[in-house]
């Protein structure tokens, strides 16, 4: 199995692809500006990143065309954020930007989240945050300051979590890897 990490210029990507590589998996690093179709992956993880989703969008490269891959996508932070607007929500700056551990609420069980308690402590660092979802996603979890924490698309493997689950301040974040993994082989 092959992911690719797509870098939006986050912090933390080089522990999304370390995530990866303990558990296992053939795991890269790729630039936001790869073309699509030059993609060869089961897997994509886009990354945090320092753009604001608001207005520097353009910072987010090609990243429209992933979602023209059939293969399941893990956005994290802003990479989150990108899909949310990209399937007709919004995102923007945040009434209460969160930095630091949180408590996160899992409000559905999902492929994700198997196995996880209802509640987690996670790391965030964000100025944005999703303020409202589209019409074919589906809200997964939250926080006290953060409504939409973590969602996904109603048919396709596509989801989105505000926090970090690479960082080791995350609860499970290890094993919400290892779910989108076994997302990614069943496709």
């Amino acid at each position: 199995m092959k992911i690719s990490v797509v870098d939006n210029g986050g912090q933390w990507t080089h522990r999304e692809w370390r995530v990866l590589k303990y558990l296992n998996v053939d795991a890269d690093i790729i630039p936001n500006t790869t073309p699509g179709d030059e993609i060869i992956a089961d897997g994509l993880v886009l990354s945090g990143g320092a753009p604001r989703i608001s207005d520097e969008k353009l910072k987010l490269g090609r990243t429209d065309e992933y979602f023209q891959l059939d293969i399941p996508i893990l956005g994290i932070c802003v990479g989150a954020q990108y899909i949310a607007r990209y399937f007709g929500g919004e995102a923007g700056s945040a009434q209460t930007p969160e930095y630091g551990k949180t408590t996160v609420y899992i409000k559905k069980e999902n492929d994700l989240f198997i196995g996880l308690p209802e509640k987690i402590i996670a790391w965030e660092s964000h100025n944005d945050e999703i303020k409202e979802l589209g019409d074919e996603m589906e809200v997964l979890a939250s926080s006290d300051d953060c409504p939409i924490q973590a969602f996904k698309h109603k048919i396709r493997k596509i989801y989105g979590l505000q926090f970090h689950p690479e960082v080791e301040h995350t609860e499970f974040g290890s094993k919400i890897f290892e779910n989108f993994l076994k997302v990614c082989e069943v496709d």
